[in-house]
């Protein structure tokens, strides 16, 4: 079931061999309550299925999940390899922001324990989490998290004296996370650095524009960390904003792009597919100048969904 938009596609020289493809999709793998999609997964939803197939010809890699619920045992991140059947015998789910309670009235309205009242949005602990399946290994305790970080400790950050929950607001909405991966043979292998994350929308707020600016801060976390981390790293992520149109700080984002410290081989390329507010860029798989880049792609986006599979195909250094 594939919709009308078109894949774009972008190459530097289709004849040169890829060392690593790597997908990143903001698919919708959740559901609205803790154990549902293990349940569904084992009933063989047909949604499921349809994005299991979906990833399955995608033939990546690593695929990145920024929206796929949260379970600490990793039973139902498992389940969904087995229903890819892509070869994925590494996977780390990664539990995000969405749903962690703050015991406080976060929006102000009143009411305590609402979703709203969450450190990000959610029904639940781990609802829109995130999620790597990886044929290479992944290095489970090396992997850093940034997610406890508190908005106003951010250097040069936009939290105002007036927002609520100072002394408990953390930054990250679906996360920051680096995870090493081990790419190619052994004595051959090489070292990547797997920037993953996912920011909360610029939007659902007021005049006071508090998701506005905590959507900024995501972004400036995001330049402090590359600023650090040794290459090669690939930067997989769903920002939720776009240079060019919709709301937020899009010259941020514009400048994140033009500097120096990431390719972009799909610039200009529209992810993500919506009648309102229209067709926009939020969604982005950006590798390190010493990184090759070999094709791009932004896939068909399939029917009854908003987000398009991107994959890159890389070289190593």
């Amino acid at each position: 079931m594939i919709g009308l938009c078109a894949a774009v596609i972008f190459s530097t020289g289709m004849a040169l061999a890829q060392d690593l493809r790597v997908a990143l999709w903001h698919a919708p793998v959740t559901r609205n309550g803790p154990g549902l999609l293990l349940r569904d997964l084992a009933n063989r939803d047909e949604q499921l299925v349809t994005f299991a197939n979906e990833i399955q010809s995608a033939d990546a890699d690593i695929v990145v999940l920024t929206r796929f619920d949260f379970d600490a045992s990793g039973q139902t991140l498992a389940a969904f390899a087995d229903l890819i059947d892509g070869g994925y015998a590494f996977a780390i789910p990664l539990r995000s922001n969405a749903g962690v309670p703050t015991l406080a009235d976060m929006d102000s309205d009143g009411r305590f324990g609402e979703p709203e009242d969450s450190q990000a949005f959610g029904r639940f602990p781990g609802e829109e989490a995130l999620a790597i399946l990886s044929r290479y290994p992944t290095f489970h305790t090396e992997v850093r998290s940034f997610n406890d970080l508190l908005w106003r400790d951010v250097p040069d950050g936009l939290m105002a004296e007036s927002d609520t929950g100072r002394d408990t607001q953390r930054l990250s909405s679906g996360g920051h996370w680096i995870v090493p991966v081990e790419i190619g043979a052994q004595g051959h292998a090489h070292r990547l650095s797997l920037l993953v994350g996912h920011a909360g929308p610029p939007v659902f707020d007021g005049p006071e524009d508090r998701n506005g600016r905590r959507n900024r801060d995501e972004l400036r976390l995001w330049e402090q960390i590359i600023g650090q981390v040794d290459r090669p790293y690939l930067f997989t992520a769903n920002t939720n904003l776009d240079p060019d149109r919709g709301d937020g700080y899009r010259d941020a984002m514009a400048e994140f792009l033009s500097a120096q410290h990431v390719n972009d081989p799909l610039a200009g390329q529209t992810t993500a597919h919506w009648d309102t507010p229209g067709p926009m860029r939020v969604s982005y798989v950006l590798p390190s100048p010493d990184l090759g880049v070999v094709d791009a792609k932004v896939l068909p986006v399939l029917q009854d969904q908003h987000h398009s599979l991107i994959t890159v195909d890389l070289t190593l250094p």
